[in-house]
């Protein structure tokens, strides 16, 4: 088990893309063994409102990496127009649809569309994406049942790829969003770790980061943890995606300033980014277990 307070000779990368890459195949092949027990595929349904390119993007995405699991992908385009009402009848629909195992609509949705009716009218045994509030409480009260939202469900996975004993050990997240930072939080309670969640408004961040022997970054700020956040050793789980100031895409840590300082890092791209797909998939393969067929 690797320490995450042993002081680094040289600073890991953690390979989001292999570990994505085995949680789509472990997918895949527990599908096809369903399949040739004689079940139905699991079907994951995407709803895309609107013509942002970005989420056009991810939602191709998702739908191209559930195929390739054996995954059924069932896809609903509509308008920026759409209304709330018309967005909220549809995922009624997919509610009863006894073929649909996931629901995911695509966010952001436009601004006129009620994003937290929408959310919460999925029906939380295929809320995939660990977004309704009753996922949320089975989360932070320790209940099973639940879905995690995929992105700190991935993190947990790299952390556990990496052979990082996170009981004891303290923990600290950057950000508080109820996407990431949150339930991040939630998990490395789970584990037993000792959790400090900071945002940009904390004072004196550095002196809060330096003690984690596990730093998760998710604030959405490119490149604003750097060397003088991280404590030797440390292994940082780098969140973020974005823009930097050359137009290539960054975290939310300065990756070139902690090499030689952390014990580990998550590139981006290729970290934390992969395992959000991946994870949405396992998802989507235990709401059906759960409802079709227990894997035996």
């Amino acid at each position: 088990m690797t320490t995450p307070t042993a002081p680094p000779t040289t600073t890991r990368l953690i390979d989001g893309k292999s570990a994505a890459a085995r949680v789509r195949e472990e997918v895949r092949v527990a599908v096809a063994e369903r399949s040739a027990r004689g079940l139905r595929a699991p079907g994951l349904a995407t709803v895309l409102v609107g013509a942002d390119p970005a989420s056009h993007v991810y939602v191709k995405n998702k739908r191209k990496s559930a195929e390739e699991a054996g995954i059924r992908s069932i896809h609903h385009e509509l308008p920026a127009e759409t209304t709330t009402a018309t967005l909220l009848a549809l995922v009624q629909d997919l509610n009863r649809d006894p073929g649909v195992d996931g629901i995911l609509v695509q966010l952001p949705l436009p601004k006129h569309i009620d994003e937290h009716a929408i959310l919460t009218a999925i029906t939380p045994g295929k809320d995939v994406d660990g977004f309704h509030p009753e996922n949320v409480a089975k989360l932070t009260m320790g209940l099973p049942g639940g879905f995690v939202p995929c992105t700190p469900l991935g993190c947990l996975r790299l952390l556990d790829d990496a052979g990082v004993q996170l009981a004891g050990a303290h923990a600290v997240v950057v950000g508080r969003s109820n996407i990431v930072g949150k339930p991040m939080a939630s998990l490395l309670l789970a584990r037993h770790a000792t959790v400090t969640i900071a945002h940009s408004r904390t004072r004196d961040l550095p002196a809060i980061t330096r003690q984690a022997d596990v730093l998760v970054a998710a604030v959405g700020r490119a490149c604003m943890l750097g060397a003088a956040h991280v404590k030797p050793g440390a292994i940082v789980i780098d969140v973020g995606i974005n823009k930097g100031d050359d137009g290539r895409l960054c975290g939310d840590v300065d990756t070139a300033a902690v090499m030689g300082i952390a014990g580990a890092v998550t590139p981006v791209p290729g970290g934390v980014g992969p395992m959000t797909i991946a994870m949405l998939l396992q998802n989507t393969l235990t709401s059906f277990d759960r409802t079709t067929s227990a894997p035996t």
